[in-house]
């Protein structure tokens, strides 16, 4: 069985998918972006900001779904400009102090909205 997930305190799907899904015991977050909810804005500012909204983001869907970013397994980050990798990590890194999961990290040509940075993430429940 799978279990849709949707919160008020993270970014609306922009297209057919869902926040996040549960399956089997684990959470599939859906790539999030730097999309603030309560204003309806995306946040356009560092990538240490943007990075900091994508991390919320992710964070929510996975309150939402009974879990937390210390049972994250695996994360793939997206960036438009490698040369953001550093300030991207040490954001990063704040939230995954103890527990860090597998990731992968690419360049893109380009992301929705035309942000610099998304993520997903798959987590433990």
């Amino acid at each position: 069985m799978i279990q849709v997930i949707a919160t008020k305190h993270a970014p609306k799907a922009i297209g057919p998918y869902s926040q996040g899904l549960v399956h089997n015991g684990l959470v599939f977050v859906s790539g999030q972006i730097p999309f603030v909810p309560e204003s309806g804005e995306l946040l356009r500012g560092s990538i240490e900001e943007q990075t900091r909204q994508v991390m919320k983001n992710i964070s929510a869907i996975l309150k939402e779904a009974g879990t937390e970013l210390s049972n994250v397994i695996k994360t793939t980050v997206y960036l438009k400009d490698m040369n953001d990798f550093d300030e991207m990590n040490r954001v990063y890194a704040e939230h995954f102090s103890d527990n860090k999961p597998a990731r992968a990290t690419v360049q893109v040509v380009r992301l929705p909205k035309d942000v610099s940075i998304e993520i997903d993430a798959i987590a433990a429940i």
